[in-house]
């Protein structure tokens, strides 16, 4: 009974002690020194080595002007058993508030000179310069400890300083000083450096970067400054200038030829087909093994489709049949046949042979996944022939082969999407609200946009009139039917003015405009939208892809830059939001701070 009691009483201590350092706190946050200090006076005398209560009880004295009980505190500190040096910053800092600045150099003097004696002292101390915003005694200790003491490396922290006072060269040097002796801090390094370099390669920041580098690849040609260089002149989308390091990176390494295909599909995917084309012919010839060979050539395939006008399409498809004579037409070549049986259906106008050669993959022997890869191949294609239930069969054979896949859910998605197409909305809409709740992100994001749509547009018109127009110009867009899916949306612009579907209507109708090339009609539809929807959820597109056209297209950076701004300002939660953010900022040439 009697250890009970004790545990008792231990107990309600505890509990009491905690309550008042929640109280002090909460105190302290409000700005309610004098009730902060009648409580951090009792704690800090009994836990005086606890330092977050002497720290807050210092600062209560100061916001008080209490400067004298503030030094007495810090004094005692400094005098007492356990000797932390980095309170002499915080005495220093008393007497800066005191304008004695005299008294506080010496205080900070004192405080670097404790490195001298204990080396170790000197990350604390320089996180506390820091704390008072005391950037440059921060540096001198940091850089006082690491020469003093060889195992320390404040290099990042160094960096981040420099990075604060604007300092971007040294900024940039300290970083590579870093990875040159720790090399997995690259990313985090290269992370940084975006939040100065920009895809301008007049930039003060990319000159400074680019001429630290040149400067070390001299002096030392290590690898390590060919693969910061070719990330430099990747961010300024120079793709032949990152190719010259990724060669040089590839004859002194004699590895693989990851980075060179990897800097392949960067300029694929911004549409540099011509340096995609020159570094994809490079990662061909040097291939050690066919099937490199075989996914090179079938990129440098995708290339010709991006870039081919119809007159090209009999080469284009000998081209595919040379490759297939070459390397088979089994399994290991089943991308590359849908790649071909795709430009037989969408661009070549052959769907029925891409049908039946389809078909006859689908019997060879695939993985489950291949299989489901060329069967939704095979069920795209039908909708675009619109043979929309044998598609529907497909669909559902690939979600039933590879439940667990990714794939399952975009081909549960194109069943709803198809039903949308034949004007089945209710059961469209059954399947893409569970599609919004268990789907991948990228998936969910389409469910919930068409999902939405449906909902929208068949509420208040039960026969679904404009939405079944609006389903077939989708349609005739994906059938690459483009002037008759905007002879669709325009009918629809003119019957159903002032209904749900004329925003959905105005941007379906731009997008297709870009797409033909008449931009100033596309500008006039986003310019409407805007006008007519301001507060609408497709407004933040529209003023995407309006500041884009003007970026881009109309040569107009000033109106760019307004669009862009709109997005930044008047819909923080818009996925535009960072990209609009960088293209603001390197529109309007934001200086280095």
């Amino acid at each position: 009974m009697r250890n009970f009691i004790l545990l008792l009483l231990l107990f309600v201590g505890t509990t009491s002690v905690a309550q008042s350092e929640l109280l002090a706190k909460n105190y302290f946050d409000k700005g309610a020194y004098e009730k902060a200090i009648s409580l951090y006076e009792k704690l800090y005398k009994e836990s005086p080595h606890k330092t977050a209560f002497l720290d807050n009880l210092v600062e209560s004295y100061q916001q008080l002007e209490q400067f004298d009980k503030a030094e007495k505190a810090l004094i005692e500190k400094l005098e007492g058993r356990r000797f932390q040096p980095q309170y002499y910053i915080n005495l220093g800092y008393n007497y800066a508030l005191q304008n004695q600045d005299s008294l506080a150099q010496i205080n900070y003097k004192q405080a670097l000179e404790e490195i001298n004696i204990k080396p170790n002292y000197a990350t604390i101390i320089a996180k506390r310069f820091e704390d008072y915003s005391l950037l440059d005694e921060a540096i001198l200790a940091f850089e006082k400890g690491m020469e003093l003491n060889p195992n320390l490396n404040a290099n990042m922290q160094l960096a981040r300083i420099y990075g604060e006072q604007g300092k971007i060269e040294l900024m940039f040097t300290k970083y590579i000083d870093l990875i040159e002796t720790r090399p997995n801090y690259k990313s985090i390094a290269q992370r940084n450096f975006s939040l100065y370099v920009t895809e301008d390669p007049q930039n003060e920041a990319n000159g400074i970067l680019r001429r630290i580098l040149l400067k070390k690849l001299q002096e030392n040609p290590d690898v390590l400054y060919n693969e910061l260089l070719s990330w430099l002149f990747i961010q300024q989308k120079d793709f032949k200038k990152a190719f010259t390091q990724e060669k040089a990176i590839y004859k002194r390494t004699e590895e693989d030829l990851g980075g060179i295909s990897d800097l392949a599909l960067i300029a694929l995917a911004d549409r540099d087909y011509e340096n995609a084309a020159a570094i994809i012919n490079f990662v061909i010839e040097n291939s050690a093994t066919p099937e490199a060979q075989l996914q090179g050539y079938q990129y440098l395939m995708k290339i010709k489709l991006a870039t081919a006008k119809e007159e090209d399409y009999p080469e284009i498809e000998s081209q595919f049949q040379q490759l297939l004579t070459q390397y088979g037409s089994g399994s290991k070549t089943y991308l590359l046949q849908i790649d071909y049986n795709h430009f037989l259906a969408f661009q070549a106008k052959k769907s029925e042979t891409a049908i039946e050669n389809l078909k006859a993959l689908a019997n060879e022997k695939l993985s489950a996944y291949q299989e489901a890869r060329v069967k939704m191949e095979l069920a795209d294609i039908l909708v675009f022939e619109e043979k929309f239930n044998r598609a529907l069969i497909y669909y559902t054979q690939i979600q039933k082969k590879i439940q667990s896949d990714v794939l399952a859910q975009e081909a549960r998605f194109k069943v709803a999407r198809t039903s949308y197409f034949k004007g089945d909305f209710v059961w469209a809409k059954t399947q893409l609200d569970v599609l919004r709740k268990s789907a991948s992100q990228l998936i969910a994001n389409d469910a919930i946009e068409l999902s939405l749509m449906i909902h929208d547009n068949t509420q208040e018109d039960s026969l679904h009139t404009a939405l079944k127009k609006y389903a077939t110009a989708d349609l005739l867009a994906l059938q690459n039917k483009d002037k008759q899916a905007i002879d669709v949306l325009s009918e629809i612009l003119t019957n159903h003015k002032g209904e749900k579907i004329e925003d959905e209507a105005l941007l379906k109708q731009g997008g297709l405009y870009e797409k033909i090339g008449d931009t100033k009609k596309a500008e006039a539809n986003y310019l409407k939208l805007i006008d007519l929807f301001k507060e609408d959820i497709l407004a933040d597109d529209a003023y995407f892809r309006l500041a884009n056209l003007y970026e881009y297209e109309l040569q107009d950076p000033i109106k760019a830059k307004e669009y862009y701004e709109q997005i930044i300002f008047n819909f923080e939660d818009s996925i535009y939001f960072i990209e609009a953010r960088k293209k603001y900022r390197m529109l309007r040439g934001d200086a280095i701070e």
